[in-house]
């Protein structure tokens, strides 16, 4: 792999996540590709982004900076998901497998975030 932030485990996770919601999205009814699509797979993504960006920067409190708006990405999805369940967008085996990777991919940036405070 070419850049740093490749090799994290979070960032390649986080990746595979906003794919499986760009499949996830496929079933949303047309009249939403500028709705809830569009806000719920630019936040999946953002969740990368940040943290690739993140990477980049010269200090590691910017870099938890950047893992923080992550993290709210990924409650934005959370929030998103909900919202898809209730108007049967999608179905709840759909909305707990992607809220359950919410969870895990929370966790783990929280102890990232925890981890670049101690340094």
């Amino acid at each position: 792999m070419g850049f740093k932030f490749e090799e994290l485990k979070i960032w390649q996770e986080a990746v595979k996540f906003a794919n499986d919601i760009y499949t996830l999205v496929k079933k949303f009814p047309r009249g939403e590709q500028f709705g809830l699509t569009s806000q719920l797979t630019r936040a999946a993504v953002s969740i990368s982004l940040n943290i690739a960006e993140g990477q980049g920067r010269n200090s590691h409190a910017d870099f938890s900076r950047f893992i923080q708006m992550s993290i709210g990405s990924v409650n934005e999805v959370a929030t998103i998901l909900h919202i898809a369940l209730e108007q049967k967008y999608i179905s709840k085996e759909e909305f707990n497998i992607s809220y359950n990777k919410c969870i895990e991919l929370s966790k783990m940036l929280y102890s990232f975030r925890k981890y670049l405070k101690q340094l």
